[in-house]
């Protein structure tokens, strides 16, 4: 849980009088909770030790299907799926997808902008342009794309329900199934088109959509937090928005110092121990379950002064644990910065006199951290 920006006092306390916390679960199972930055670092790094294999969570009881994707994978399998992925994710692959992000960006401050002020900058702005790209990354056809945009943004609307959300996660697996097959028929330039020239005969229509659905959310529902959050913050810090509209390249280093105090990741994919192990003097038996708070590793005072402010030349900032650790770590990273270097200069350039308009209603309880919505004005 948060407290606008900041995580509740409460982790701050355990991470140093209990940094790995046992917590009960009902079914007479034990969660540990895990917070110290290089305890969360030692953890995501020891695959030898610690499974994501989903399997375990049907161990705990649950019936969810395996929503695929490398995050509930473990070697080897985990290996062969990212060896496809990885090369898709160099800087060298990304920059043809720049010109098309800046296109965007400026599309949609148009559409605002001749909408008017006050405006929704979740709506507007904060939502659209990570699913936009994603379609452009995948290849989603141009007459789809504004269908798409509703399947994707609807599975992270909780207003209507889990069985809507649910529903919604169905809905576009279905969606990318049906789209990999036409790729499969005639591959085209995005990346579905790309790994099926490059490894058709070794990836099913399901694994590969379970690896878009993957790409989806993973860089949806996060960048837009992101986007909004750290506008937000450069709204009340208008110093350092002056810096980002007006300095070249200072947005660059702004935005691991954001990453690291934002971590809209809460806490990391479940890990489950794969033997009886010690950690900071606690045992965790084989088969229990292992959650490591990528917000509190974030904040620990151990990296650094002043942990709880924003201080972008920190020489710890891209150490952060944002985007995961080890072979685990977050393949889409590169181009979630990408979005967040071209779409934060763009938005404050445009609208230099941009502040809150309003009451912003941040998230209850969420693992992916963020607001409801962002009145702004300008």
């Amino acid at each position: 849980m948060r407290e606008g920006f900041d995580p509740v006092a409460e982790l701050a306390r355990i991470r140093t009088e209990q940094p790995v916390y046992p917590m009960p679960i009902p079914g007479g199972q034990t969660v540990y909770l895990v917070t110290r930055y290089h305890d969360v670092r030692a953890v995501l790094g020891d695959h030898e030790r610690f499974s994501n294999d989903f399997g375990n969570v049907i161990g705990l009881g649950s019936t969810q299907e395996d929503p695929g994707g490398l995050g509930f994978r473990d070697p080897p399998e985990h290996t062969r799926l990212r060896r496809f992925l990885t090369p898709e994710f160099t800087m060298r692959r990304l920059r043809r997808l720049e010109p098309r992000i800046e296109a965007m960006v400026e599309e949609y401050l148009d559409k605002m902008e001749a909408k008017g002020s006050p405006a929704d900058l979740v709506e507007s702005f904060a939502l659209p342009i990570p699913s936009l790209v994603v379609c452009e990354l995948l290849g989603v056809p141009y007459e789809e794309r504004a269908d798409f945009l509703k399947l994707s943004t609807n599975r992270f609307d909780f207003t209507a329900g889990p069985e809507a959300s649910l529903q919604a996660v169905n809905d576009a697996m279905t969606y990318l199934i049906d789209l990999v097959a036409r790729e499969r028929r005639n591959p085209g330039d995005g990346l579905l088109g790309q790994l099926l020239r490059d490894h058709g005969d070794e990836l099913d229509d399901r694994t590969l959509a379970s690896m878009a659905d993957g790409i989806l959310t993973g860089g949806h529902d996060t960048s837009t937090s992101m986007l909004a959050l750290g506008t937000l913050w450069l709204m009340e810090n208008p110093e350092q928005a002056a810096k980002v509209r007006e300095v070249d390249g200072y947005v660059v280093e702004l935005i691991e110092e954001l990453l690291r105090y934002m971590t809209v990741v809460q806490v990391a994919f479940p890990r489950f121990a794969r033997e009886d192990l010690e950690l900071e003097g606690q045992l965790i038996k084989k088969g229990e379950l292992v959650l490591c708070s990528l917000a509190a590793a974030n904040r620990d005072p151990n990296l650094g002064d002043d942990m709880d402010e924003v201080r972008p030349h920190r020489d710890t900032a891209r150490s952060h644990l944002s985007f995961g650790h080890g072979i685990h770590r977050c393949v889409g990273a590169p181009l979630a910065q990408m979005e967040m270097r071209i779409a934060f200069p763009a938005l404050l350039r445009r609208f230099p006199g941009l502040h809150v308009a309003g009451e912003v209603p941040f998230r209850p309880l969420a693992i992916v951290h963020g607001v409801e919505k962002l009145p702004v004005a300008w």
